[in-house]
């Protein structure tokens, strides 16, 4: 029997000193190799979530459990890699350097480190640019660089806060693709915070829609985008239909 990626169960979020209460009776399950979008107003908790499921912050009620385990000790093992929308590259080391340096704090072999960094650099594209500073790149390179990092503990799930927010459209675009082959080869669970619906579901398998603070599901909702005949999935009607179901279960429905 697989075990889920995530459980999410009845998860609460209140910061007491600011007598805010950010997630309320959060319930949710996210399948192995699942990619899972979270949408929803500013300040409805989506990147809270996200971070009690990445132990960067404890839930006020309720559990979390990742692939069995409580997020402390999904951490420690390494079983998940998370981007940010700042791509956090350290500047003084190379982009060979950067990616590496999970391994590195991890005491792994340096024959074996550039083994697994070679073949991330080929997987994001970069393979011209190891020995570059990331001051060298443009933000979709730093971009990339920052998912291969997350992806050097070979993690089964990533975590993934507005990380193509600060990009212009096209490079946004390009990057999106890139990442579903890059889930792809890698079959790793995603959750991805966007603001973005057209973002949600172009990558997503389903998409969370969440309310106002405090964040509850407000909506779950299956995608189908795929066109069927090869075609960028953005030109299917299904791809439209979806943008508009998402669309209305936020907004509701728009006068006609």
């Amino acid at each position: 029997m697989t075990i889920d990626a995530i459980v999410i169960d009845s998860v609460g979020k209140t910061f007491d000193s600011a007598g805010v209460t950010a997630l309320e009776d959060i319930e949710l399950s996210i399948a192995a190799g699942e990619f899972v979008a979270l949408i929803g107003p500013s300040g409805c908790g989506k990147s809270t979530l996200l971070r009690i499921i990445a132990d960067l912050e404890k839930p006020s009620s309720g559990s979390v459990t990742v692939f069995g385990k409580s997020p402390r000790q999904a951490r420690l093992d390494q079983d998940y890699g998370i981007a940010f929308q700042q791509a956090g590259l350290l500047d003084w080391r190379t982009v060979r350097a950067n990616i590496e340096l999970p391994l590195e704090l991890h005491d792994v072999a340096k024959a074996e480190r550039k083994a697994r960094s070679t073949h991330l650099l080929e997987l994001v594209g970069l393979s011209d640019f190891a020995d570059r500073f990331p001051t060298e790149l443009s933000g979709g390179m730093q971009q990339r660089v920052a998912i291969a990092r997350a992806l050097a503990r070979t993690p089964a799930l990533l975590l993934m806060d507005e990380p193509f927010g600060a990009l212009d459209e096209m490079t946004r675009e390009r990057m999106q693709k890139d990442l579903l082959r890059i889930v792809e080869e890698t079959s790793a669970a995603v959750v991805f915070v966007t603001h973005s619906i057209p973002e949600a579901v172009y990558l997503s398998d389903r998409v969370v829609v969440m309310s106002a603070r405090p964040g509850r599901v407000a909506n779950i909702l299956e995608m189908d985008t795929d066109s069927g005949d090869g075609a960028d999935r953005r030109e299917s009607r299904a791809f439209f239909e979806s943008v508009t179901a998402v669309r209305e279960s936020l907004y509701g429905r728009m006068p006609g």
